[in-house]
């Protein structure tokens, strides 16, 4: 029987997360690099990732990077192997809601929004497999949302998108789990952060928001760090191409 406790440990492991400027990858990456990963951290901005890779110490590497761009993401990934090796794990927490009514969604928005929450995890996700194919082991963790399933006002290119994820965790699960990799999403519900500042502002909308939730209440960021090490360690070992959400029962009701 295995130790329950060596089941989450990232001892060893190297992780790359997307996003961790701000809040949801910013998080992941204190999450598995205090379970022992060692991370490297993408995002497009370089001062609040040299402050998180401080903040963390010798075990992080921060890399500014844009990752709509998919003509350079053969270079990103010889960077983002650069300080650790090859990762083992990847966390897509990078993500865009242009919050465009249907009827005023202009092109550029549609593609930015797509751009980042899409095709990104996958086209980085592709190039980072060949070398968990050859360990044998890998974790991929995207970002699905509410709007995965639920249909929000502003939210027609963002829910196209995270839709679009699902689907995508579960044809990455079907292409490379036999090689060792899992794919899989967290959805989560409303939690604090840059993209959900709107909400959180607004005393109401965040109670009407929590009243809606079976548990009460809307998300704190300590509510993701099981999912997290479950999905990203040798605990989550049989299970892959599915969408866990994290939203204290929203969507269950």
């Amino acid at each position: 029987m295995a130790d329950p406790a060596g089941l989450f440990d990232l001892t060893g492991r190297v992780a790359c997360i997307t996003g961790a400027s701000s809040g949801l990858g910013q998080h992941a990456a204190r999450v598995l690099a205090g379970a022992g990963a060692r991370v490297v951290i993408l995002a497009r901005r370089a001062a609040p990732l040299e402050a998180l890779a401080a903040e963390i110490g010798p075990a992080a590497a921060s890399l500014p990077a844009d990752l709509s761009n998919r003509d350079a993401i053969p270079d990103l990934v010889r960077s983002i192997s650069a300080p650790f090796g090859a990762p083992d794990i990847v966390v897509h927490a990078a993500g865009l809601n242009t919050r465009e009514p249907a009827d005023d969604v202009t092109p550029e928005g549609w593609d930015a929004t797509l751009a980042l929450n899409l095709t990104a995890p996958f086209f980085l996700s592709q190039a980072l497999v060949p070398a968990m194919k050859d360990k044998a082991w890998g974790r991929i963790v995207n970002f699905a949302s509410l709007q995965t399933t639920r249909a929000f006002p502003g939210g027609i290119a963002y829910g196209a998108a995270k839709a679009g994820v699902a689907q995508l965790t579960r044809a990455m699960a079907e292409a490379w789990s036999r090689s060792g990799i899992t794919a899989n999403a967290i959805g989560p519900g409303f939690f604090p952060t840059e993209l959900t500042e709107s909400v959180f502002s607004d005393p109401e909308r965040a109670a009407r928001n929590a009243a809606q939730t079976c548990i009460g209440r809307n998300g704190e960021m300590a509510d993701l760090d099981g999912p997290l090490l479950f999905l990203c360690s040798e605990a989550s070992a049989y299970v892959t191409g599915q969408v866990l959400m994290v939203d204290g029962g929203f969507t269950a009701k």
